[in-house]
């Protein structure tokens, strides 16, 4: 999910690239045990597709054997500090294991058909580095319930920002014991091995380069093709022998600039999904590789971000690996954004021909599998309800695999499947969607569990630019996406009544009906207690907090103290507490007033 012209509500050389390796790449490639030593690779031309898997699967290239060789040098040197590498936990628990493409159709490693039935849970692209929710339910509830609405994968949005950060933020230590102290790459190894556990397969999506938001081409000025590169040939390294992790969706909503087959290598998004693709099938040839459409189309015609897939029909993404390509299109409503086609006499029975056009045609071709990588609603409009009907019948006849966004109910323009409390099932979405989800998946709300968050760290960031450092050619005016994810920033500071102690108001996350909030308190000379106050007209209750006990001005302000392990301040210490609050819009930079 990009970022919405509309509106934004959600959240929240070779020096160089030695330095990445060295610092990001080598470490997550560190936490798999290295790969037997690869045979030089033979003559492929004469290989039936079939055959030429089973050899590229343990042959790979001299550069793959160097990351391999780097990853287990890394490994053996964590194990000689005493670090050692982090091993996802195995489960016996069945899944579907390794995906191949048999034409349009997804097989198991046993020829069985299968479709994926994905849903979004992000978080981890924004500065929380961490699956957004974990502040009111643990990680094994949420997957649980995903599990029990009847998805069978999850798309795990990330960041190369997060997979390098050394921390996350916004997460409920007491509920989430395991997550507590853990780097943000550690916190995925926890997704995947829960997710495992309930059989669930796991997607992941490259979702934007940093937390500030979601860029046009692959790569920007702060993070290159050759670092996206190196950090998805770590992640294929690091998950290698983890048959949960299914697939790479190599980059969110390619747009703007981006062009499919045009032959620049500024912004010929098709042949840089080759390059990225072909490396990661080096190092793991059993890993899907999901490569989405773009905005603006060889024939003139624009869509979704990422929605615009009509070039594959002459030139597809050939990778030297065959079998493992799935094209992945995303498509919203109206309510997102007024496409052409909604406006239309015949709407919605047009909308078969708008995606057979775009992206249907390359699975009823049998070209390649399809994943419907996202669409969501908030299934408050006519139109809305006809759109989402017909596309579910789209995909339950064409067989197409999808991916559903979100779980969270935190995404600005669409919700979730979950209401604000992230326990309480969105029923009417799922009853639309149990066609395709199967009518004995009934959603089950587990219970919600009552505790006090403990102590968290936030990391807000200011956006950076996003130029890429190639030229483009320029674009025109770019179509709105779908809703993107966008984290909060706005702060606000306090001293007013007690200058020994300061407050530092960090917005986290934000959505239609909420958000989620760190405040930070610092005292030089120590506080036996406190209490921090701010205006908020928007505000309707608070939810959750953790390390204050909070109370609320209807439409006014919100007053917070500090409790439990944040009731008192020694001298020079710091405590980050937080609150989710119920509003129908978060606070812009809000002063902050502190009392003892």
């Amino acid at each position: 999910m990009g970022l919405s012209s509309r509106r934004i509500r959600v959240i929240a050389g070779a020096l160089g690239l030695v330095l990445i390796i060295g610092a990001g790449s080598a470490a997550l490639a560190a936490r798999v045990p290295a790969s037997d030593s690869p045979s030089e690779r033979t003559s492929q031309e004469a290989l039936t597709p079939d055959a030429k898997r089973d050899a590229i699967t343990t042959e790979f290239s001299a550069a793959a054997a160097a990351a391999a060789a780097a990853a287990a040098s890394a490994a053996a040197a964590a194990a000689a500090a005493g670090a050692g590498p982090l091993a996802v936990p195995a489960s016996t628990t069945a899944i579907a294991g390794w995906l191949h493409a048999d034409g349009a159709t997804l097989r198991t490693a046993d020829n069985e058909p299968y479709v994926i039935r994905a849903v979004s849970w992000f978080g981890m692209e924004t500065s929380n580095c961490a699956p957004h929710g974990l502040w009111a339910i643990s990680l094994d509830a949420g997957l649980a319930h995903i599990k029990s609405m009847g998805f069978n994968t999850v798309r795990l949005p990330f960041s190369n920002e997060c997979l390098a950060s050394a921390s996350t933020n916004s997460i409920n230590y007491e509920l989430n014991p395991t997550l507590a102290g853990k780097p943000a790459v550690d916190v995925m190894d926890a997704v995947i091995a829960t997710a495992k556990a309930h059989s669930l397969s796991v997607i992941l999506d490259r979702h934007r380069p940093d937390s500030a938001g979601q860029s046009e081409l692959w790569y920007t000025d702060g993070y290159s093709e050759a670092r996206w590169i190196s950090d998805w040939q770590a992640l294929a390294t690091r998950y290698r022998d983890e048959p949960a992790v299914v697939g790479f969706d190599l980059h969110n909503e390619p747009h703007g600039a981006a062009c499919w087959g045009c032959g620049d290598p500024a912004t010929d998004w098709q042949a840089a999904a080759t390059r990225a693709g072909n490396a990661v099938l080096a190092i793991n040839p059993r890993v899907l590789v999901i490569v989405e459409g773009i905005e603006r189309q060889s024939n003139g015609s624009s869509t979704w971000w990422g929605g615009g897939l009509s070039g594959v029909k002459t030139a597809p993404v050939t990778l030297d690996l065959p079998g493992q390509v799935v094209y992945s299109p995303h498509d919203y409503p109206a309510s997102v954004y007024e496409q052409k086609w909604f406006s239309a006499a015949n709407y919605p029975d047009n909308l078969t021909t708008v995606w057979d056009a775009n992206w249907g045609y390359i699975a009823k071709s049998g070209i390649a599998p399809v994943l419907l990588g996202e669409f969501g609603t908030t299934l408050q409009t006519r139109s809305d309800e006809q759109w989402l009907a017909a596309l579910v019948n789209y995909l339950g006849d064409t067989g197409i695999s999808f991916a559903y966004w979100s779980f969270n109910p935190n995404s600005g323009d669409t919700g979730g499947l979950v209401q604000d409390d992230w326990v309480t099932p969105q029923a009417a979405k799922l009853a639309a969607l149990a066609p395709l989800l199967g009518p004995s998946q009934a959603p089950a709300a587990p219970s919600p569990s009552v505790s006090t968050p403990t102590r968290h760290t936030p990391t807000p960031h200011t956006p950076t630019r996003t130029t890429p450092t190639a030229t483009p050619r320029p674009a025109p005016a770019p179509v709105p996406s779908s809703p993107g994810t966008n984290p909060g920033t706005n702060p606000g500071t306090g001293t007013i009544g007690v200058p020994s102690v300061q407050a530092e108001w960090a917005l986290q996350s934000s959505w239609e009906t909420g958000y989620v909030a760190d405040v930070k308190i610092t005292s030089a000379t120590g506080a036996s207690s406190w209490t921090v106050s701010w205006n908020d007209p928007a505000v309707t209750r608070v939810l959750n907090s953790w390390g204050m006990s909070c109370t609320v001005a209807v439409g006014s302000s919100i007053t917070c103290t500090g409790v439990d392990w944040a009731a008192s301040l020694a001298p020079g210490q710091t405590h980050t507490v937080g609150l989710q609050v119920e509003a129908s819009a978060a606070p812009q930079s809000p002063t902050l007033t502190v009392t003892d």
